[in-house]
């Protein structure tokens, strides 16, 4: 489990392929180094993996062959800037909402703010599969490449999120160009819930659930 508050970044320094998958180096501070011993779950760019091997610059990881469908980790490109989260520990602060690392689908980053000033600035857009449509709500939660952030408004297949320069400047984000893609997951709460109504055949319970911004 994590919180989707970002205090780490790494660097893909290899990647390589293996039967039924690839394995990822990924070179880290010695703060994230010393959490990523053999067994340990890390999240990157949101997604949960397993350290399989560590050394005293970086450490690997092993992706399955659905890892790599599901997730944008099979195409970023060598040298690419890693969110990175250890997995939490009895104790640590909890300031994000909770995130779960197992990735719900891939969106692209549509439009984000230019210049300074502007009515809507620091309203990013993203796309997204119309699956998460019913998992998403204005005020919720949602992690994008394992940000925590919350949901300004949304549509079947959209939603815009409110960034302040602190998070753009200090996460892979202010690279993002549009058309990049990003992993997603949806609120598992919103995510239960969208699941239990769904087995109910309560769509039009679901319909406002949703449009009412969480409010059955």
């Amino acid at each position: 489990m994590f919180t989707g508050l970002i205090r780490q970044l790494g660097t893909l320094e290899g990647r390589s392929s293996r039967p039924g998958g690839a394995r990822l180096r990924i070179a880290a501070t010695a703060e994230l180094l010393a959490r990523a011993e053999r067994g340990a779950s890390i999240a990157v760019n949101g997604a949960c993996l397993t350290s399989v091997a560590v050394d005293a610059r970086s450490w690997d990881a092993e992706l399955s062959e659905e890892s790599l469908e599901r997730t944008t980790l099979g195409r970023l490109a060598l040298g690419a800037t890693l969110h990175l989260e250890p997995a939490l520990r009895v104790g640590d602060p909890l300031d994000g909402h909770l995130v779960s690392g197992h990735i719900d689908g891939m969106g692209q980053l549509v439009a984000r703010p230019q210049g300074q000033g502007g009515v809507d600035e620091g309203i990013w857009r993203f796309s997204m599969p119309a699956a998460l449509a019913p998992m998403t709500a204005p005020k919720g939660s949602i992690a994008v490449d394992g940000i925590s952030l919350t949901v300004v408004d949304c549509g079947p297949d959209w939603f815009t999120v409110a960034l302040i320069p602190e998070t753009v400047k200090h996460t892979a984000l202010h690279g993002m160009r549009p058309g990049d893609a990003v992993n997603l997951e949806a609120d598992p709460i919103g995510r239960f819930v969208a699941r239990s109504l769904a087995l109910r055949g309560s769509d039009e319970k679901l319909a406002r659930f949703v449009q009412g911004g969480w409010k059955a």
